[in-house]
């Protein structure tokens, strides 16, 4: 059923709207602050260590003691919360950010760049 002329005009407003606002959202800044691959490495193995740690309050529990397997297993919990708070706290980023029209190789571009460009590509074909 083919559409009206009206909602023919609706529809290409629509979509308008829509993709500038999209480019709108692709372009905007994300802030001076990201996640760090160390930190989240960091965070991953403190992480792991808690977990090994409770489990092993768990498994040794009647033969040290109550007092001494609730000590380890709060200390193992600790371990992992720090574990999660290092992995997820952003660091601020000591480079300036790059404009996003620059071109660059491909190899070198992150993610995002590449993306951001084929999106002014595609939008230029229009």
């Amino acid at each position: 059923m083919p559409l009206s002329e009206q909602e023919q005009r609706l529809l290409d407003e629509m979509e308008r709207h829509l993709l500038q606002n999209d480019a709108d959202v692709v372009t905007a800044p994300s802030g001076d602050r990201s996640l760090s691959y160390r930190n989240l490495v960091y965070g991953a193995l403190l992480l792991l260590a808690g977990v090994g740690g409770l489990i092993a309050a768990v498994a040794l529990g009647s033969s040290l003691g109550n007092v001494l397997s609730i000590i380890i297993g709060v200390v193992a919990f600790l371990a992992m919360l720090a574990g999660v708070m290092v992995a997820f706290t952003p660091v601020r980023r000591t480079e300036a950010p790059r404009p996003s029209h620059a071109k660059e190789s491909a190899g070198s571009a992150s993610f995002m760049d590449r993306m951001n460009d084929r999106w002014d590509r595609r939008q230029g074909e229009r």
